[in-house]
Parts: C-alpha cells; sequence; structure tokens
C-alpha cells in the first residue's frame, strides 16, 4: 500500500459532519449479483442531506481520503479532490498505480444506505450502491 503520503487522521479533531462511507459494486452484466468485494471507503464530510460538504472539503482536504479495494490487487489509498468544474476525483498518491477516477455527478449525489452513485474508472462508468454511513 502506499501509506508514506497519509498522516494519521485524528479523528476529535475532524468537524462532526465527517463520515465513513462504503461504495460496493451494484449489479451489472459483469457482476449480476453485484460484488462486495469491488468497492471504495471514503472518509469525507457530508451535509444535512448527505451530499459531499464541499466548505468543510476545502478546510478538511487532507482528511478527505478513499481507498480502492479489489479482490486481486493491494488497496490504493487517495484523497476525494475536485477538479476543474468541480467534479469529484478519487487520486491516489505516492506510490498508487492506478490513475485517477471519477465520481459521476458526486456533487449531486447523496449518501445515503441503499442509494446508488457512479464511478468512471478505466474501463467505464459503474454502478456502486451505498453499503455504509456511519460517524467517525
Amino acid at each position: 500500500m502506499n501509506r508514506a503520503a497519509f498522516k494519521p487522521l485524528q479523528n476529535t479533531s475532524l468537524p462532526h459532519s465527517f463520515r465513513y462511507i462504503r461504495l460496493e459494486r451494484a449489479r451489472d452484466p459483469d457482476h449480476p449479483e453485484g460484488s462486495s468485494a469491488i468497492a471504495y471507503v471514503m472518509v469525507a464530510p457530508l451535509d444535512t442531506v448527505s451530499r459531499i460538504d464541499v466548505q468543510v472539503w476545502k478546510t478538511n482536504r487532507d482528511a478527505c481520503r478513499i481507498v480502492r479495494q479489489r479482490p486481486d490487487q493491494a488497496d490504493q489509498l487517495g484523497h476525494l479532490v475536485r477538479g476543474p468544474g468541480g467534479g469529484w476525483h478519487f487520486h491516489y498518491d505516492v506510490t498508487g498505480i492506478t490513475e485517477d477516477e471519477a465520481g459521476y455527478h458526486l456533487g449531486d449525489e447523496r449518501f445515503r444506505l441503499g442509494e446508488y452513485v457512479s464511478v468512471r474508472e478505466a474501463d467505464g462508468t459503474h454502478p456502486y450502491r451505498v453499503v455504509a454511513v456511519a460517524p467517525l
């Protein structure tokens, strides 16, 4: 793993809006039952309607993390970053071998249990289901 880029998070120093969010691959033609082994774990602030809170993100960028989990690869650690035009990307740090991935309209998505989000990966855009949202 590429842990060298990360300072440990001090949960007590983060705003209360920070959440642990787990996204798992939803059903699609390649995965008719979905897959819990293909996932993303996010640490990000959510606003009162469960969207990514841009203002809190701006003042706590280093704490907004992403972990890309695949069954045949080491976890890739990265940050949740905002690109030109306001789009959200998963940027993998230092020794990461994975290109940045982009959330499809992540700024408009609500991170609530059972909701679906799309992530644009190297091989196309794939659906993910929110399976966990919890305070840090």
